[in-house]
């Protein structure tokens, strides 16, 4: 049987890892590590074909630096680039692999890349590809649990979204970097029906996460804050905030936001080495258990006022393969042969929500839907 060869850039980064493990055991896909280190590459390709008992091939490159012949010469017929962050990258890996021509999938959350990557619409469909960003919790999965439940709503008013890992994941430095870049740093939110401006990790308030218990948040910028107005005109508030498991770590980082805001501190995204050391010498801190949840409210098909509340807890420290769970989902349509959409978007609805919460059936991942009696008009909190 001729294999679908994907070849996955940061593959042993925290998601990438968890890509190449779910993808290795489909026997139709042949899964190709790539990134900059052999070594590292070579004893990640050790444990997944001791695993899956099939070989595990290796490439290593820059993809900062890889060309079209580069990749051709691989052989991919996909790459997946969990190579991130993405917050100031450029589409130059997605541009190469059109240039081989293969597809393309990215995990990225960040807004102005993924608001930027349709230019490469006509680049994709004259290749004959499929190229998808934003293959991951948002928008990805956030926008397949609306799409999921959409039809009970006749007008959708307000969504609400938020996450928070355990504080038991352990991020790389350029994972924090970007997260630290944004605290502080205004960005722009649809709220009541006017776009107004927020900061990073302020906007302050507590979230139960079911299982995993309540949790402080804060305003983070995502893709989802232009998508849905985009796509769903009746939207008047869109709101997406994450937040740490541990209240000192996240709460230090709000008290943080304010220099950034008042101008005291350009940024703290080079911190990033010194906290990502604190946080691992309290890593016994927290727990392994991390959520998600995304609220929407509106009117329902009956008139009257609904709030629908779906809800992810992630335990046993499987949290982290919930942002690989789409592009898994995607590149198995693809070796499929049932995918057969071309060109260059955002993985907005692009994905159904069962098809991707199968690929977590055998992990310590619950998700639940609940309804909610609402109070009075206006009155709806978080």
């Amino acid at each position: 049987m001729q294999r679908f060869p994907v070849l996955i850039v940061g593959s042993t980064g925290a998601f990438g890892a968890r890509i190449a493990e779910l993808l290795v055991r489909d026997a139709a896909i042949e899964v190709i590590l790539g990134g900059r280190t052999r070594s590292a590459l070579d004893a990640q390709a050790r444990e997944l074909s001791g695993a899956s008992k099939r070989s595990t091939g290796v490439a290593v490159l820059d993809a900062t630096e890889v060309s079209g012949d580069d990749i051709a010469k691989i052989g991919a017929a996909l790459v997946i680039n969990a190579a991130g962050p993405y917050q100031g990258s450029d589409t130059r890996l997605a541009q190469a692999a059109l240039a081989a021509p293969c597809h393309y999938i990215d995990l990225a959350d960040a807004r102005d890349f993924v608001a930027g990557f349709p230019s490469l619409d006509g680049a994709a469909r004259a290749a004959d590809v499929l190229a998808v960003t934003g293959a991951s919790s948002v928008p990805g999965l956030s926008s397949a649990v609306v799409a999921q439940h959409r039809d009970a709503f006749a007008r959708l008013e307000c969504l609400d979204i938020a996450i928070s890992p355990g504080n038991a994941f352990d991020p790389g430095v350029a994972t924090v970097a970007s997260v630290l870049g944004g605290v502080g740093q205004p960005l722009r939110i649809l709220d009541g029906g006017v776009w107004r401006t927020v900061h990073g990790w302020q906007g302050l308030r507590r979230v139960r996460f079911g299982e995993a218990e309540r949790r402080w948040v804060g305003y983070v910028d995502v893709p989802d804050l232009d998508l849905f107005p985009a796509h769903e005109a009746g939207l008047a508030t869109v709101r997406f905030q994450a937040g740490l498991e541990v209240p000192l770590f996240h709460l230090g980082l709000w008290s943080a936001s304010w220099l950034v805001r008042s101008g005291i501190v350009r940024s703290l995204a080079p911190l990033a080495p010194a906290l990502l050391r604190v946080k691992k010498a309290f890593s016994g801190w927290g727990s392994n258990r991390g959520g998600m949840i995304v609220a929407m409210r509106g009117t329902g098909a009956n008139g009257q006022r609904k709030i629908l509340r779906w809800l992810l807890v992630a335990g046993s420290g499987h949290g982290p393969y919930v942002p690989a769970l789409a592009s898994v989902a995607l590149a198995r349509r693809l070796a499929s042969g049932l995918e057969p959409r071309r060109g260059a978007f955002a993985c907005y609805g692009l994905v159904g929500l069962d098809e991707i919460l199968a690929e977590a059936r055998h992990l310590d991942i619950v998700c639940t839907t609940l309804e909610e009696k609402p109070l009075l008009r206006g009155a709806e909190g978080a």
